[in-house]
């Protein structure tokens, strides 16, 4: 495909399936976005022409390093294992929440922090396609070699989040329960071997198990997706477990869904849940807050769907999560128990 300027960035919006994959599209597990993220449109957005420039959006202020990063991705038979604590090794994070006082903060409120989690996954270390590709949830969707996780490209209101939220200089954030995560192609993840042209970097790994790759062409440009399949990626030769393979991989670009369209192989199960800092678990006996989390029924705490419902959101933002009966629930987001959870509205 012809080179994606990135001055003129197509721009996202609109560009959800929920039915399947699709060339372009994020296939999303989620059909409703309750709105969050940023609150008014940057001047860096042209609508009527539908292309955004990532060269006069605003960066969040500030160089914050991490030395307690740590992660780590280990063989184990026919298994890789992912251990994160989602903090950036050999890279910084912008100062979060935004303060006031950022330009940034006109247009992108984020009240966030940024946390230390305890992420691990298992997943196939030669991973094989699934009979048809599956959805992207909210929340992590691959980890990167520096160790930070990659959400897909939508924001908490289902729009292009790259065009729309406000990052750091790593083109980074934190959501709701303070997840630090990258939705696009980071500068960060570029490395001096990485940017010579006709090279193809390993830059992380998604929750199926395959690579995500930074790749450049003869003259040095990264794909776009008239290059690349529904779920953003193609079968070339890459370096895999140490060989040269050809093998499927995921392909980061700088077009909108940037890193992964649809999970081309099996996803893991939902992981351990990472908790923010500080939390201690439920509180004994205790109410839990509004709509009654707590020990009712013999429940510790937010059912997973009410977690689930409120990944990727803020604080305050409306939401709603299905019970196992089927039952639609609509709450508010909220920490009732140190983590955000949809809690129900009270009923009258």
């Amino acid at each position: 495909g012809r080179p994606v300027s990135t001055t003129a960035i197509p721009l996202g919006d609109g560009k959800v399936s929920t039915t399947g994959a699709k060339v372009g599209y994020v296939y999303s597990c989620t059909d409703t976005f309750r709105g969050g993220g940023a609150r008014a449109t940057g001047p860096w957005i042209d609508t009527a022409a539908g292309t955004w420039n990532n060269t006069d959006k605003l960066h969040v202020e500030g160089s914050n390093s991490w030395p307690s990063a740590s992660h780590s991705f280990t063989l184990s038979g026919s298994n890789r294992i992912l251990k994160t604590n989602d903090l950036p090794t050999g890279a910084t994070t912008g100062n979060f929440p935004i303060s006031s006082s950022d330009p940034a903060y006109q247009y992108d409120t984020n009240p966030n922090h940024v946390a230390a989690q305890s992420f691990s996954w298992t997943v196939p270390a030669d991973p094989t396609a699934a009979s048809s590709p599956s959805c992207l949830g909210l929340g992590p969707i691959g980890v990167s070699t520096d160790g930070v996780v990659f959400f897909d490209a939508l924001d908490a209101a289902g729009r292009d989040a790259g065009a729309h939220e406000i990052q750091d200089s790593c083109d980074g954030h934190p959501q709701g329960q303070d997840i630090y995560h990258y939705h696009t192609y980071s500068p960060c993840l570029d490395t001096a071997a990485s940017k010579k042209p006709g090279s193809s970097t390993l830059v992380g790994y998604a929750l199926d198990g395959y690579g995500i790759y930074l790749e450049r062409d003869a003259a040095g440009n990264l794909p776009t997706d008239a290059d690349l399949d529904a779920c953003h990626g193609r079968t070339s030769p890459v370096m895999w477990n140490g060989k040269l393979v050809n093998m499927y991989h995921y392909v980061m670009t700088r077009e909108y869904p940037y890193s992964i369209g649809c999970f081309m192989g099996t996803p893991v199960a939902a992981p351990t849940h990472a908790r923010p800092a500080g939390f201690q678990g439920p509180r004994p006996g205790g109410p839990g807050g509004p709509g009654g989390f707590g020990r009712r029924g013999g429940r510790r705490g937010p059912p997973p769907q009410a977690i689930q419902a409120c990944a990727g959101q803020m604080r305050g933002d409306d939401c709603q999560f299905q019970t196992p009966r089927g039952n639609t629930i609509e709450g508010i987001c909220r920490e009732p128990m140190g983590e955000l959870a949809c809690v129900p509205h009270r009923r009258p």
